[in-house]
C-alpha cells in the first residue's frame, strides 16, 4: 500500500549561468566643424548605458552605447575642449548558453579604452568592454515534510528541521531621476559641462506591503569650463528614492539592490541663471531587486513500521545557505608620481576592477585592483593626467565550503593634495561580500508499506543493553531493534535524543505488538 506523503512547494529563482564576455569596439570619428581642431588629447572618458537585456531560447543578448568624452587642447586655442560620440555595441552569448533562464541581469564596463588622433579633424577610439552576465531560472523547491498514516500500522516518522535561503522575488523597473546642483558659493559659475561621473549608492531598502521602498544617493563629479575660460570642478549629493512591486515578498526579506545606468544628460541650468550656478541633472536607471527569504522547512527523512515491512525511496533536497552582506573598508594613501611641478589638481576619480577570492580555510582574502586617475595642471598651465593602478585587499572569515560572491567601489570622494614628489590621493575601498552554500539533505519521495504479511519478531529479543556506536543515532538503533526513540528515553530515564553520551549503556526494549 502506497502511503500518502504530505509535499510543500515554494517558489523560488536560481543562478541557472554565469558568464563572463569580452568585446572590442572601434570607431573613426570626425570632429565637428563647431569644434577647433585637435592639438593634443589629454584624456579619453566612458560611460556605459545599457538599452536592452534580453534572452531568446537560452540565449543573452545585451546591447547599448558607450559615452565617451574626449579632453583635448585645440590649435592655435588655450584651455580644454571636449568631443563627444556613441559607441553601439552589442554583446551575445552562444546559442543555449542560459537554458531555462527567464531574467537576465548584466553589468559591462570599459575595461580598457583609448583615443588617438588620425588628423587634427579626426580620431580613433578602440574600447574592450567587459560584460558580467548572470541568468536566473525559475526551480520550485519542492519536498515532503509528513505522511499520513493510520495508528494501526504504528509508522515511525523522522522529520528534520532546517534552514534555508531562496531567492523568493526578483523585481525590475526603469525609472527616472531629476534635480538640480547648486554649486557652493565658493565655486566659479559654469559656462560649459566639460566631464562628468555619478556614482550610486542604495543606503537603505524597506518593504511595506506589496511596495519595496529604496533610498540612496547620487554623487555627481563636475568638470566644468567657466564664462572667464578656465577649467574648475565641483561635486554635490542628490538623494533619492523609489518605490517598486514586489507583490508577495516577506517583510523581512533580504534585500539587494544594483542600479544600472541607462542615459544621463547634465546641463548647465536655464537662462534664468546667469550666473551659472545651478546645474540640472538627469539620470536614466534600471533598477533590479532580488529578494531572499529564510525559510524553516521540515523535511521528512525516515520512516519505519514496528509491525509491517516497509520500502521507500529518498533524493536529496538541496538547501541554500546565504551570510548577509559583509562589509569591509579599508582606507588607501599613496602619491601618484607625476615628473613635474603640478600647479592645480582639476579631478580625482576611482574606479575598482573585479574582485578575486583567494580561501585558505575559513580565511578568504579579497582582492581588487583600484584604478586612480588624476587630471592636473602643470606649471605652465597645461593639463595632463597621471593614472595608477593600487592593489588593495581585505581578509574576511567565511566557511571553507561557502562560494564567495563580493564587489569592491569608493564610495566617498576621492581626497587629493600636491605634494614634492606628485599628487598625494587619498581615498577609502569598500569590499561587500556574501557568501553562498548548497547543502544536500535526504528527503523521502515515496514509501510502500506490506500489510498482508506482519513482521516476524518471534526470535528478536525483548531487550538490549548497548552503547551508540560512532555513526549511530537513537533513531537508528530504535529502527534496528522495532522500537522506538520515546521507549529508549523512557527506560533509560532521558529527556531529550541529544543529550545521550556514547559511553553510556542503554536499554533498549522491543515494542510490543
Amino acid at each position: 500500500m502506497d502511503l500518502d506523503l504530505k509535499k510543500t512547494c515554494f517558489d523560488a529563482f536560481d543562478i541557472g549561468a554565469e558568464q563572463v564576455l569580452t568585446q572590442e569596439e572601434t570607431a573613426e570619428t570626425i570632429v565637428p566643424d563647431y569644434c577647433p581642431d585637435i592639438a593634443r588629447i589629454i584624456d579619453t572618458e566612458g560611460k556605459v548605458f545599457l538599452h536592452s537585456r534580453e534572452l531568446h531560447d537560452g540565449k543573452a543578448e545585451v546591447s547599448g552605447n558607450v559615452r565617451v568624452t574626449v579632453l583635448y587642447t585645440p590649435e592655435g586655442e588655450g584651455g580644454i575642449r571636449t568631443l563627444e560620440f556613441a559607441m553601439p555595441f552589442t554583446i551575445e552569448t552562444e546559442a543555449k548558453a542560459m537554458p531555462e533562464c527567464v531574467c537576465l541581469c548584466a553589468e559591462v564596463e570599459p575595461e580598457f579604452l583609448e583615443t588617438r588622433t588620425l588628423n587634427p579633424r579626426k580620431v580613433f577610439t578602440h574600447c574592450k568592454l567587459v560584460a558580467r552576465l548572470t541568468g536566473y531560472r525559475k526551480v520550485p523547491l519542492c519536498f515532503c515534510t509528513d505522511a499520513e498514516t493510520d495508528p494501526a500500522l504504528c509508522v515511525e516518522k523522522r522529520q528534520e528541521t532546517h534552514r534555508t535561503s531562496i531567492l523568493a522575488h526578483i523585481a525590475e523597473k526603469d525609472f527616472t531621476f531629476s534635480d538640480e546642483l547648486t554649486l557652493s558659493p565658493g565655486r566659479e559659475g559654469a559656462a560649459e559641462i566639460l566631464t562628468s561621473r555619478v556614482t550610486k549608492t542604495v543606503s537603505e531598502t524597506k518593504i511595506v506591503g506589496s511596495k519595496l521602498i529604496l533610498k540612496g544617493l547620487f554623487d555627481v563629479n563636475l568638470l566644468y569650463r567657466t564664462p572667464e575660460g578656465r577649467c574648475a570642478s565641483a561635486s554635490g549629493e542628490l538623494p533619492f528614492s523609489q518605490i517598486m512591486e514586489v507583490e508577495g515578498a516577506a517583510e523581512n526579506s533580504d534585500v539587494t539592490v544594483s542600479l544600472q545606468l541607462t542615459g544621463s544628460d547634465i546641463q548647465v541650468g536655464s537662462a534664468a541663471d546667469q550666473d551659472g550656478r545651478k546645474i540640472t541633472v538627469t539620470l536614466y536607471l534600471h533598477a533590479v531587486a532580488l529578494l531572499r527569504e529564510e525559510l524553516e522547512v521540515t523535511l521528512l527523512s525516515d520512516l519505519y513500521s514496528t509491525v509491517y515491512n516497509m520500502t521507500y525511496e529518498a533524493e536529496p533536497v538541496a538547501l541554500s545557505e546565504f551570510s548577509g552582506v559583509l562589509t569591509r573598508r579599508q582606507k588607501v594613501q599613496e602619491v601618484l608620481e607625476i615628473g613635474v611641478v603640478a600647479d592645480s589638481i582639476l579631478t580625482l576619480s576611482v574606479s575598482c576592477g573585479a574582485v578575486s577570492v583567494t580561501r585558505e580555510g575559513e580565511n578568504s582574502t579579497l582582492r581588487t585592483g583600484a584604478a586612480v586617475r588624476a587630471l592636473y595642471q602643470d606649471e605652465g598651465g597645461a593639463p595632463l593626467v597621471a593614472e595608477r593602478c593600487i592593489d588593495v585587499s581585505c581578509q574576511l572569515e567565511l566557511a571553507g565550503d561557502s562560494t564567495v560572491t563580493a564587489r569592491a567601489f569608493c564610495p566617498e570622494e576621492v581626497q587629493g593634495s600636491l605634494t614634492s614628489g606628485g599628487i598625494e590621493v587619498r581615498f577609502p575601498v569598500e569590499f561587500q561580500a556574501q557568501a553562498g552554500s548548497k547543502k544536500k539533505r535526504v528527503c523521502l519521495t515515496s514509501a510502500k508499506i506490506d500489510t498482508e504479511t506482519p513482521k516476524d519478531l518471534s526470535g528478536a529479543p525483548s531487550l538490549v543493553l548497548r552503547s551508540l556506536g560512532e555513526e549511530e543515532t537513537l533513531w537508528s538503533l530504535a529502527k534496528r531493534y522495532n522500537t522506538t526513540v520515546p521507549m529508549i528515553l523512557t527506560a533509560n530515564d532521558l529527556a531529550e535524543e541529544t543529550a545521550v553520551p556514547r559511553e553510556k549503556l542503554l536499554l533498549i526494549p522491543r515494542k510490543r505488538i
